[in-house]
């Protein structure tokens, strides 16, 4: 099964095709650019120097959260209108298992963090094991004190990464729970994670294709909190 896998949900920005748990092609790019500029000619040059065409894909992928909403916005719009132009069904894999990808051969607990602001990182536990990973708890948005309680009495090696995890590794030693972080080629999210989780996903259409966010945005946390100001002014 060839998977056409886009990741937009942080800095950088990467498109890849998968098949039976391998690369046929990749590309990467972290310069600041916006995804909206950056992404759609990533697919289109990635695709004709590998020559493949999106026909030849079975499905199309794409990390559907947590993580950036703009950048989660502008992958799942991508990728539903290449599903619905070719009449691909999609997959909506978890930003934090796909990167959980990049460490499966690395045996210990995979710590996954994207810096979620407001003193919290999005956050899921992975074990691997003999090249296989185990999920250990759901994505969630949590405070790196709290993750660093539920982490101290951990005996397995603690394996760090994410665009989050310098941050969440500092955290955790200032706490004192030791950790590693990963190698820096292995440390951020990338489509390839994408298309190899997608590999164990269940395809749904363009349409029921949707972000998963954790957690209101600013601009909805603003309005919710001057809707309730003006309530009670009231």
């Amino acid at each position: 099964m060839k998977i056409l896998a886009l990741e937009t949900s942080a800095k950088s920005v990467s498109t890849a095709v998968v098949e039976n748990g391998a690369p046929l092609a990749y590309a990467y790019q972290c310069t600041g650019l916006t995804h909206s500029r950056t992404l759609m000619p990533m697919v289109d040059a990635m695709l004709k120097n590998a020559e493949l065409t999106l026909g030849d894909m079975d499905v199309v992928a794409v990390a559907a959260g947590p993580g950036s909403f703009t950048g989660l916005r502008i992958g799942i719009a991508a990728v539903k209108g290449l599903a619905w132009a070719a009449d691909k069904p999609c997959f909506g894999v978890s930003t934090l298992e796909a990167m959980a990808q990049n460490l499966a051969h690395m045996d210990g607990l995979i710590v996954c963090a994207m810096d979620a602001r407001r003193n919290q990182v999005y956050n899921a536990l992975f074990e691997a094991k003999n090249g296989v990973l185990t999920r250990l708890t759901p994505d969630r948005a949590i405070a790196v004190a709290e993750l660093a309680e539920e982490l101290r009495s951990e005996t397995r090696r603690l394996l760090v990464l994410g665009d989050g995890g310098r941050l969440c590794r500092d955290g955790l030693a200032q706490l004192g729970v030791e950790s590693e972080l990963a190698p820096a080629q292995l440390l951020y999210q990338n489509a390839v994670g994408v298309g190899l989780a997608a590999e164990h996903g269940t395809p749904v259409s363009a349409q029921e294709l949707a972000p998963v966010y954790l957690r209101i945005s600013q601009a909805e946390r603003e309005r919710n909190a001057r809707l309730q100001q003006e309530a009670t002014q009231k």
